[in-house]
């Protein structure tokens, strides 16, 4: 099933002599339950393009469509919405509260709708994470990599529609990043979660099951993983 459609994306900066077309009539669907990776050099538009799936930044042109629904028809407040209950957002540098615990910041989103936590749910989610005798602790007494954890489980935790990792072992070492994608694809496998990874590193994208490769603001390869 279709869960995120891509037509003729374009993301233009500038005009005139100045125009830099960030992504360039981009097209491509995912089906749920996908892992697809991203992967393209500093500037070819991947981090432009994941920031218009995730609702945070508008196309100059063309369509998102997520679980059937036109993103970019949406009014303001609904696209906040959107951004709260359908995507989850893994960042290279956390994003965490800092005053705020590790299962404080895991909740943070269902607390911000107003909606009772699924206890068995989080404790699944901890449990899964390693999280477990962590939960009490503030971002600054963990590791690097146990941070990214945390991230994953706040990202996790609406059973959002698609999960966008923008570079989520950029800042770790080897051990930590190896144990993140194996989570990412633990997530995937567990939740039947829909995630699409950004990158620059092809080995890394190579545990996905689908590759996008794009240059110059172009899709310029889209295969499966053997």
């Amino acid at each position: 099933m279709e869960i995120l459609k891509v037509e003729n994306l374009c993301k233009n900066y500038g005009r005139g002599d100045t125009l830099v077309k960030a992504l360039d009539k981009v097209s491509f669907s995912v089906n749920k339950g996908e892992f697809v990776a991203i992967v393209g050099a500093s500037g070819s538009g991947k981090s432009t393009l994941l920031h218009i799936l995730g609702g945070v930044d508008r196309p100059t042109s063309g369509k998102v469509y997520v679980d059937g629904e036109d993103v970019y028809q949406l009014n303001e407040h609904n696209l906040a919405i959107f951004r709260r209950r359908e995507v989850g957002l893994i960042y290279q540098f956390y994003n965490l509260i800092p005053i705020l615990n590790v299962k404080e910041n895991i909740t943070l989103p269902i607390l911000l709708d107003n909606k009772r936590v699924d206890e068995e749910y989080l404790n699944e989610i901890i449990q899964t994470l390693s999280l477990k005798d962590r939960i009490n602790h503030l971002p600054n007494e963990l590791s690097g990599g146990q941070q990214q954890r945390v991230s994953i489980g706040r990202a996790l935790m609406n059973r959002p529609a698609i999960l966008l990792a923008d570079e989520p072992t950029g800042n770790l070492d080897s051990k930590a990043s190896r144990e993140i994608i194996e989570l990412l694809k633990l997530s995937n496998k567990k939740y039947n979660q829909t995630i699409i990874m950004i990158t620059h590193d092809h080995e890394l994208a190579l545990h996905a099951s689908r590759i996008i490769t794009i240059d110059d603001g172009k899709i310029i390869k889209d295969e499966m993983v053997k």
